[in-house]
């Protein structure tokens, strides 16, 4: 399994607030079967995001846990305005590391009008958006059938694995299946912060969504279409969503 949205440098964000459990964590996810994780550190109002800085620290992480689990780098980028005129001058700043897929992040509070329109910019300037946790929105809990526009423009969509084993609630839970039965997502990633509350973990995502969707389609959302993901590859599995109510 690989795991694109995962919080894994220590005391750069509000992930891991040591070294030491930032192995950990690398531990936790090497014996769940994650072979490769992209470090995403915030890139909001309240973290500044220096990629040359962090590229540092995620070398120093890799000389401390070895050769596994493969490390690359990212970024949660949150759609401020700020940030969204920067990464179209700058769109290598954010990607994930090789390739041109953007981690997403949409606010809790306030969805712009223009959203769509942001999307469309972002995928004319060759990028991606990774739309991170969107059954863990509470505004897009109750439309979600917005995100299912989102995927007919390009965008790619991933749910944080443990919505589906009730670690967020019902809402999220609830959101999480409505999408994968329409066919709308694409990737299952732990965003893990920590070793107890948010670990570095998909197994038991991947079980509880091939009871859904089948055992190759769950492969498929923490291994095909991740690993395509990290190599700048078009997705295996992409299909039309599911328009229905």
């Amino acid at each position: 399994m690989i795991d694109i949205h995962c919080h894994i440098l220590a005391e750069v964000d509000d992930g891991p607030k040591s070294w030491d459990v930032a192995e950990e964590m690398c531990r936790m996810a090497v014996a769940d079967g994650i072979e490769h994780i992209v470090a995403t550190p915030h890139a909001n109002d309240r973290y500044a995001y220096d990629r040359e800085f962090l590229s540092r620290v995620l070398d120093y992480l890799r000389q401390r846990i070895g050769q596994a689990p493969r490390l690359s780098l990212g970024c949660d980028f949150h759609l401020s305005y700020e940030n969204l005129q920067d990464v179209m001058l700058f769109p290598d700043r954010y990607t994930i590391e090789g390739s041109r897929y953007l981690l997403a992040e949409l606010s809790n509070y306030s969805v712009p009008v223009q959203i769509e329109e942001h999307f469309s910019k972002l995928i004319e300037k060759g990028l991606t958006p990774v739309i991170t946790h969107p059954e863990r929105n509470p505004i897009m809990q109750k439309t979600p059938q917005r995100i299912l526009q989102w995927v007919e423009l390009g965008c790619v969509i991933q749910v944080t694995g443990s919505a589906f084993t009730g670690r967020w609630g019902e809402a999220a839970w609830q959101t999480a299946q409505w999408l994968l039965k329409r066919d709308a997502v694409h990737v299952l990633a732990s965003d893990g912060h920590d070793t107890k509350n948010r670990p570095p973990v998909l197994s038991a995502a991947r079980a509880a969504a091939a009871e859904i969707c089948g055992k190759e389609i769950a492969l498929a959302l923490v291994d095909g279409n991740p690993r395509a993901i990290v190599s700048g590859q078009p997705l295996p599995y992409f299909p039309n969503p599911v328009m229905k109510s």
